[in-house]
């Protein structure tokens, strides 16, 4: 597991405490004072307070391709901004290499298996690779709560291979090929998140929340489908329920951003107060191109973006989005 933030640690700590057939686990951290202080303290203080860590689990920071080659299964759990630095430096493996992150990558506008195809080359689509997504909250995994999470891949070994590793009693995987679909949910909900948490902020109300998360799910299917993505994915846990989570959960970082931003807060000043990355600031204006690039209409993601550049305050976005002229609901 690469990557010892919040999700990292939390599902590195799932599969090392499997209490019929638990895998041996390494986590890696991005430096030797970090190794230590996960080893030392038992746990990860900074990102999932409280949590007793399995004594199963190993800690390093060993140069990563050597690593990655002793184990059977390599999952990528840093940010998106990371993802092409970390698949440069394992090179090419023997075994599936799947990733946690959610979002755009910012220069590139590519998706998560974009990225993958972009370094690996003609050589991508003979190595296993694919994402594990939907609705979950690290604390609530790590703290062994129901969860059920979507393998996506192409490849069916793949899938096979995370519902093996992270198929627990307290933790459900389900098997999807459509990654494509897959990724759009999990990066686009994180943009409407902080949609909801301006609404939120601003006190419009649950009817007005209801309307939100329900037009953003038809934006995000918009552009899912739009990219070669299935309409039934965005029904489904990393569609749906991915955005109902993210949207309404008071652990979502995405959407305490936009209910600081309603508050009055500078948009530099509500991401610094996190202490963690919230992926729909980074991905708000490459889902907005992507979209614009396909002629797929977004308005609910444009006005985000709006908010985020400072070009409209979120009153005035609630009032553009309120006076946009009638259209069919399927529209």
């Amino acid at each position: 597991m690469i990557g010892a933030g919040a999700w990292g640690t939390a599902l590195a700590h799932s599969a090392a405490s499997q209490p019929i057939a638990p895998h041996a686990v390494t986590l890696w951290a991005r430096n030797s004072t970090q190794v230590e202080r996960l080893r030392t303290e038992g746990g990860n203080s900074g990102y999932l307070p409280g949590v007793a860590l399995s004594p199963r689990l190993a800690y390093s920071n060993a140069p990563l391709a050597p690593l990655a080659q002793q184990h059977d299964l390599v999952v990528i759990a840093t940010p998106m901004a990371a993802l092409r630095e970390v698949l440069v430096q394992l090179g090419a493996l023997p075994h599936p290499v799947v990733w946690l992150c959610k979002g755009f990558e910012a220069h590139s506008a590519l998706l998560g298996h974009e990225v993958f195809q972009n370094v690996h080359g003609p050589d991508a689509e003979q190595m296993g690779y694919g994402v594990l997504s939907g609705p979950s909250f690290a604390l609530e995994v790590a703290n062994g709560q129901p969860t059920a999470l979507v393998a996506a891949s192409p490849q069916a070994r793949v899938q096979d291979t995370l519902v093996e590793a992270f198929h627990a009693n307290t933790l459900r995987v389900y098997r999807n090929p459509d990654i494509v679909g897959v990724e759009v949910g999990g990066a686009v909900k994180n943009v409407l998140a902080i949609a909801t948490g301006l609404c939120d902020g601003l006190g419009l109300g649950l009817n007005a929340r209801a309307a939100l998360i329900t037009r953003g799910l038809a934006e995000i299917t918009r552009l899912g489908v739009a990219l070669g993505g299935l309409a039934d994915t965005f029904m489904g846990l990393s569609g749906l329920g991915d955005l109902v989570l993210t949207a309404t959960g008071h652990l979502s970082r995405n959407r305490q951003v936009g209910l600081l931003l309603a508050q009055g807060q500078s948009l530099e000043a509500a991401v610094a107060s996190l202490g963690h990355v919230a992926e729909g600031v980074n991905s708000a204006r490459t889902v907005l191109a992507r979209a614009k690039a396909l002629h797929v209409e977004m308005p609910i993601t444009a006005s985000v973006v709006a908010v985020l550049d400072g070009r409209l305050s979120p009153q005035q976005a609630v009032a553009d989005l309120m006076g946009r002229e009638p259209v069919a609901e399927t529209d």
